[in-house]
């Protein structure tokens, strides 16, 4: 027969946290919290000042959407982050995704790189390496199109892009000087900032400086105006940095919406080195 227990035996049972006492742990807290959607609450209202904030800062129509948020959160926090967040991100798929979907496409292109061994077949060769980000493969492609016509500009471009990747700046900037000769707007301006960017790699600012003054005449990269930026904050000249900063804003600002979200990066970059400058222009 079970002995009885006493009063003086009672042992109370203690309760889950329902309070914030001293000692008390977060996590507890969040698990055994007196309202079981608590932590999905915060998950919640977390990314809805995620995109009120990255609207606010980034958005050309930064009022309209935030007025959206505000008063139908988290609905149009949803609705502003695939239709203006996504796209002006230029989010992309991990390498490995486009491997496995390109996978039998890149194999049919390595058979007809093999069978036939034109320029032109290791060219689309190495575009589909490189879009997967196979860039050694993509190189090699490139590499063998050029032993087989050394002028063939996708070939010039492509081999450029690869070893400018790998710290080949050497090499790169022999590919990008023989493309330039051959065409100096090729891909509209992107062959003519590599090559900027190239000679700033290889510690050759003078000759970066000079090429890119004559480059921003023609094609207004963010880029290009950010690195002439830097270039002349290095070289003491705040004066030129910070014109070349407050143009890069200026032209951003004054782009259509679509373009301009997607620049929003060299934006917040220029803003940054804009208030790191030195206070007294040179």
């Amino acid at each position: 027969m079970a002995p009885y227990l006493l009063a003086d035996d009672y042992v109370p049972v203690e309760a889950p946290y329902d309070s914030w006492e001293p000692g008390f742990n977060l996590w507890d807290f969040l698990v055994y919290g007196s309202s079981p959607w608590l932590f999905l609450d915060l998950v919640v209202w977390g990314f809805v000042i995620w995109m009120a904030v990255s609207c606010y800062r980034n958005d050309p129509d930064r009022f309209i959407w935030l007025w959206l948020i505000i008063i139908f959160k988290p609905i149009a926090a949803i609705i502003y982050f695939f239709a203006r967040w996504l796209p002006g991100a230029n989010v992309k798929a991990p390498g490995f995704m486009h491997k496995l979907t390109r996978k039998r496409e890149i194999n049919r292109l390595q058979i007809a790189a093999q069978q036939i061994g034109n320029p032109h077949q290791f060219i689309e060769l190495g575009d589909a390496l490189r879009e997967t980000g196979q860039w050694d493969q993509s190189l090699n492609a490139y590499l063998k199109a050029l032993n087989k016509d050394p002028e063939n500009p996708q070939a010039l471009w492509g081999a450029a892009c690869g070893q400018f990747r790998s710290k080949q700046f050497e090499v790169a900037h022999d590919n990008l000087a023989k493309l330039l000769a051959i065409d100096p707007a090729y891909k509209f301006g992107d062959v003519s900032l590599l090559f900027g960017k190239t000679l700033h790699a290889l510690d050759r600012s003078n000759e970066a400086r000079a090429h890119l003054e004559g480059h921003i005449k023609r094609w207004r990269h963010p880029e290009a105006l950010h690195l002439l930026a830097s270039l002349y904050a290095d070289n003491g000249q705040t004066a030129a940095a910070r014109e070349q900063l407050q143009s890069l804003i200026m032209d951003i600002e004054a782009s259509p919406s679509a373009i301009a979200r997607k620049q929003t990066a060299w934006k917040r970059k220029a803003k940054t080195m804009l208030r790191r400058l030195p206070k007294d222009a040179s």
